[in-house]
């Protein structure tokens, strides 16, 4: 093997790590909101939680990533330690899907239609309807299948470059020793442990020793022990995920370790058993691509029936092996390592906006009941939830930009975006509503009234402000676009209270009705309440918008105010409700 080959077979594994990753990530794009779907509502049974792992994993092509999704649910009280048992031991089967696809390549037959199977010879026809898909499709879902199907032709074209590059490696003396060295069990399970370790997917450790087998020179029993080794190897992301995060989550990564440490530990004991007593003749044999994928699944099974039944017995050994400990710990919301499923992500993001959004209106309307009747109760409230959506908006607004950073799909873009917008306005509610609590302390410290019938007209107003609050956060929180459509016309006729409201406040003051110190916290009171419409409107406008995926907010406003009768007649409806008398 010369340096030509040396280069070609580096060329030819970074093509086929590189191919692994795009299709992976295509096809988690693509089955996002699955995916979302599976992990949410189908872990609650064993069997439940064993198929949704496979799938998920089949899916995704990575029981790594899925394992550090598992994680990140648990981390963030969304699953369950025991839920996360079966889901992860389901992944461990799900992974050897891949050994499967790339198997084909070790098709050879004399037959014309056996030979379309090998990949060879439908890899080309893949990457171009690929490639066509990609740049000539404007479809989101149909540019991601074009880099699924490019994703498959590039492995695959780094597989096959990969044996043809190692090919002559069998001649080499030094290259059978090394793998005469392997039939040792032990020394074997650590090769595959490391590798697998390195580049962090057992599905691509696998492919790397089936490139390998072509040489003719990796026998059984050199093979199973390593495949053994890559399921501990695997494990390095998960517990890598777990670092920093809470108690559970790190009992989740160490259920993955603990599963694949015990099984490779039984069954390399039993192999090592049958190999010395029986003398198998097969373990001496050359591996094939098929036999590795065989010994990948039928290895993965084992350990999946050695330790199903002994699932409440992992959960309570990892339980002993992380102890709870003697403080309290911070329950995270947003955990980045839902960063592997970036619509699960979104999802999270949008569960924790919508606690923002009930504080936020909570918020301005405990301040309008501090107009009336303050107290120091009532100001701690406020204060303590304005507080508390700050700090959310801090979180979200840092996680979204960096989820947007990764290379997310269209929609999840956009839905970022939406979010990124919508928790800015919630924010600016919660701070109109310590401005309106800074007016009340004011005319409460200065001893000064609102005359009784600016009080009335402020009960008019504060009703309307009430109600767009109310018809926003049902927009948002259940997506309700029959509730978005309203709040724009009445947003138009709190407008209009405001200019009212305020002339006749002037025409109080001129009258000697009111002081000029009430005057000028009237002015206040209604620029806070009438702004707090606008970000209502800015809510309401956003959400119309994402379910048109249209993301001009004002041109999408302009055009429901001036051409939509359902607009005027809400308009006219919230005219009547709300009259000043």
């Amino acid at each position: 093997m010369d340096i030509f080959n040396a280069l070609t077979l580096i060329g030819g594994l970074s093509l086929f790590l590189f191919g692994m990753s795009v299709m992976g990530q295509a096809l988690e794009r693509r089955a996002g909101g699955k995916l979302r779907a599976l992990l949410g509502k189908f872990t609650t049974g064993r069997v439940a939680g064993l198929l949704t792992g496979l799938v998920v994993t089949a899916v995704i092509q990575s029981s790594s990533a899925t394992t550090v999704m598992v994680v990140g649910f648990v981390n963030s009280g969304l699953m369950t330690l025991r839920q996360a048992v079966n889901v992860i031991m389901g992944a461990n089967v799900g992974t050897t899907v891949t050994a499967w696809i790339l198997s084909l390549a070790g098709i050879d037959s004399g037959s014309w239609y056996i030979r379309l199977l090998k990949p060879s010879s439908f890899t080309p026809l893949l990457a171009l309807a690929g490639i066509i898909l990609y740049m000539f499709c404007k479809g989101e879902k149909k540019k991601d299948t074009g880099m699924i199907f490019l994703g498959f032709a590039t492995l695959m074209f780094g597989m096959e470059t990969m044996s043809g590059a190692v090919s002559g490696l069998s001649k080499l003396p030094a290259f059978q020793q090394l793998f005469v060295m392997f039939r040792n069990p032990v020394l074997g399970v650590l090769a595959g442990a490391v590798l697998t370790a390195v580049i962090q997917s057992s599905s691509a450790s696998v492919g790397i020793l089936q490139a390998l087998a072509v040489t003719g020179q990796i026998s059984y029993g050199a093979a199973i022990p390593i495949i053994m080794g890559q399921n501990i190897g695997t494990c390095v992301t998960a517990m890598l995920s777990a670092v920093g995060a809470n108690k559970n989550a790190r009992r989740a990564a160490m259920v993955h370790l603990s599963f694949n440490c015990i099984g490779t530990a039984v069954w390399l004991t039993l192999f090592g058993v049958a190999r010395g007593v029986f003398h198998l003749q097969f373990l001496e044999t050359p591996a094939s691509l098929f036999g590795i994928a065989a010994a990948h699944t039928v290895f993965n099974l084992l350990c999946l029936l050695l330790m199903l039944p002994l699932s409440g017995v992992l959960e309570k050994l990892v339980t002993r092996m992380v102890p709870e400990e003697k403080q309290q710990e911070e329950y995270r919301e947003l955990d980045e390592r839902f960063f592997a499923a970036p619509s699960i992500a979104l999802e999270r993001c949008h569960r924790v906006t919508g606690s923002m959004a009930e504080l936020a209106v909570e918020s301005l309307k405990e301040s309008i009941a501090a107009l009336g009747n303050l107290t120091p109760e009532l100001a701690d409230s406020i204060r303590l939830k304005e507080e508390k959506t700050d700090y959310y908006e801090d979180i979200l607004s840092t996680y979204l930009v960096k989820l947007s950073a990764l290379q997310i799909s269209a929609s999840d873009s956009t839905e970022a975006a939406k979010l990124l917008k919508i928790i800015g306005d919630f924010e600016r509610i919660a701070d109109h509503a310590v401005n309106l609590l800074r007016a009340a302390e004011e005319m409460a410290e200065k001893e000064r009234t609102f005359t009784d019938e600016a009080r009335r007209e402020l009960q008019v107003l504060c009703g309307a402000v009430e109600e767009i609050l109310d018809l926003s956060l049902w927009a948002f929180l259940g997506q309700e676009l029959e509730a978005a459509a309203m709040v724009e016309p009445l947003e138009q006729v709190i407008d209009r209270l405001k200019e009212e409201m305020r002339t006749r406040h002037i025409r109080r003051m001129q009258q000697g009705g009111c002081s000029i110190t009430a005057g000028f916290v009237w002015s206040d009171l209604l620029t806070d309440l009438e702004r707090t419409a606008d970000h209502c409107s800015n809510i309401a406008g956003c959400i119309l918008d994402m379910a048109r995926q249209n993301m001009s907010l004002h041109e999408q406003l302009r055009e429901f105010r001036n051409g939509s009768e359902e607009y005027r007649r809400k308009f006219r409806e919230f005219q009547q409700k709300y009259v000043l008398e």
